[in-house]
């Protein structure tokens, strides 16, 4: 039995194939047209899939998508008729009317063009399954998870209107127990202080989340609090006084929200230190009152683990303060948390949920992507009439660089599935340095100075360096570095001593492991700072093409891709 997965409808589209449960492949539009977060559909990354799979269009069984189009629709008629003066005010009438119909209608018309496009003279057409969106966030990540029974846990912006989803799983059987709906949305209350901070919502709020523990979050802690409160069942109510987004307006936030908290900070301003405190207030409230979610949810359930899922599960300090703070044992989030994961939630909520198939995967293994042989990459660079070597032991050479101080980037092995790049289309350098990550910043990413970067070690170096119980595979976790050991690896300690650590077993990405290895028996530190493989607003690369195009056009000092080495 074959699934195509798809999520197109949001953004960060994406397919996978899923093979008599297997997951098979799993990629990410973006990465191949080149459009970050893209919303175009995933024409492309379908094709892609099944050709990593060894499969052609013929051997589709079943389509499944992330979406259901008529889901809701009550609730979205409750919203017009409570904010309808709001809307019209603002202008925005027609553009909900435009955007929820005519979005819909075009969706749904790209989609019957490709499926006619590709199985329209087929004796044998696929079944298409068009699924609810928490389902496909929450309920397809616990389907492949490692826990037979869960706490399950979806947030994000919104998703056919609702925007939390509380629930339990066990077996193939989920079972909700509430949800939250439009405006007041959690993913849309971060969203706004993005925003206020001077960055792009609902594409920069890893930047936000970087920026908190620059501030304090004290100083405007009590007046966020008041913002926004849970109710006994999970769900929670927003003071949209303070916001403009239940108006679908540009500006996410109020006259209020500026005369609380200032002036907001221009894209191009300086960070002030208000700015700074008022990150940090929004991101502690936001793990607070997650943390309350998750009590009620913990003794809703008396579940020892938890399943989270959406945007704004990629929180992964909020996930770091789930881990240490809540009852829940370990949190399970998959790689491609957000909505690029909902294809793969589509795939498995149809194998799992509706067609009740047995469980038969755990997604321990974010490795899913396209990958290319030596041969491949050797004619890309003859073609491009580069001077390389060819290194046998390409590991002990690139740990060689490392422990020299050199910026590497590292092309092996299938392409990750997510945003977090684990060690495939990775940046790495060696985090002993104290000036590394301003160096990278500056040099490399084009980015700003005060953004972190995140440490990747082997599984056993875990315990002596890092202050964190459970593995993280997925890089997000956020965990504390030991006080003892934050001046042995500087470059990727933030400024509050924490970390977003990756831990690496051997068995899942061997050459990556290997080369962390190297390096610790060069230098005594068995970490690496690992970065994605791209520049700030391009997507992660994908091919030895992307790689070659953003070596020479950054400040790498070398590029070791498969077994051959670049350097300048």
């Amino acid at each position: 039995m074959v699934i195509l997965g798809l999520n197109y409808f949001f953004h960060d589209s994406s397919a996978c194939v899923v093979e008599d449960g297997q997951l098979k492949s799993a990629i990410e539009e973006e990465r191949l047209n080149r459009d970050k977060h893209t919303r175009e559909f995933p024409k492309l990354a379908a094709k892609r899939c099944l050709k990593e799979s060894g499969l052609s269009f013929e051997d589709v069984d079943y389509i499944a998508v992330s979406i259901k189009p008529k889901h809701n629709w009550s609730n979205k008629l409750i919203y017009v008729l409570t904010y309808f003066l709001g809307l019209l005010r603002s202008g925005n009438l027609l553009r909900f009317v435009g955007h929820h119909v005519g979005h819909t209608y075009l969706m749904q018309r790209n989609f019957w063009a490709w499926y006619n496009e590709n199985w329209g003279k087929s004796d044998k057409k696929p079944k298409v399954y068009f699924i609810e969106h928490h389902l496909t966030h929450v309920a397809g990540s616990f389907y492949i998870s490692p826990y037979e029974s869960a706490a399950l846990l979806g947030i994000d912006g919104a998703g056919e209107w609702a925007t939390t989803w509380i629930g339990h799983g066990k077996g193939n059987e989920i079972n909700k127990i509430s949800e939250n709906f439009y405006p007041h949305s959690l993913g849309s209350f971060y969203e706004a202080v993005t925003q206020f901070c001077g960055f792009k919502p609902n594409y920069d709020e890893g930047k936000t989340m970087g920026l908190a523990p620059m501030g304090n979050p004290e100083t405007y802690l009590e007046e966020v609090n008041k913002i926004i409160k849970v109710d006994h069942k999970g769900r929670f109510k927003i003071d949209l006084s303070y916001f403009n987004f239940q108006y679908l307006a540009a500006k996410r936030y109020s006259e209020k929200f500026e005369k609380v908290f200032g002036p907001a900070r221009k894209p191009d301003e300086k960070f002030t230190q208000r700015h700074q405190d008022v990150a940090a207030a929004f991101q502690r409230v936001l793990e607070d009152k997650v943390l309350e979610i998750c009590e009620i949810l913990y003794e809703k359930t008396k579940e020892d683990y938890l399943v989270i899922a959406g945007g704004v599960s990629l929180n992964s300090v909020m996930n770091g303060r789930i881990v240490r703070e809540s009852k829940f044992k370990d949190v399970y989030v998959m790689p491609a948390a957000g909505d690029n994961g909902t294809a793969l939630g589509a795939a498995y909520y149809l194998y799992n949920g509706l067609l009740n198939k047995e469980r038969n995967f755990v997604h321990d293994n974010p490795y899913l992507g396209t990958e290319y042989s030596n041969e491949e990459i050797k004619a890309v660079l003859d073609g491009a009439k580069l001077k390389y070597s060819y290194v046998e032991d390409v590991c002990d050479h690139a740990a060689e660089l490392l422990q020299k101080g050199k910026i590497i980037g590292w092309f092996q092995g299938k392409m990750e599935v997510g945003p977090r790049a684990l060690g495939s289309r990775s940046i790495l350098a060696n985090p002993a340095f104290p000036d590394m990550k301003d160096k990278i910043n500056a040099e490399v990413k084009f980015r700003e100075a005060y953004r972190p970067f995140a440490p990747s070690a082997i599984i056993e170096a875990k315990d002596k360096f890092f202050d964190l119980e459970v593995e993280a595979p997925f890089m997000l976790k956020v965990c504390n570095v030991l006080e003892e050991k934050q001046s042995v690896i500087p470059a990727v300690t933030h400024v509050d001593g924490s970390a977003r650590l990756q831990t690496v077993r051997k068995e899942l990405h061997p050459r990556y492991y290997e080369v962390i290895e190297k390096l610790g028996s060069k230098t005594g530190i068995p970490v690496v700072l690992n970065t994605s493989f791209n520049i700030q607003g391009e997507p992660v690369v994908e091919s030895p093409k992307d790689a070659i195009r953003c070596f020479w056009s950054t400040g790498l000092d070398a590029l070791v891709i498969g077994n051959y080495v670049l350097t300048k």
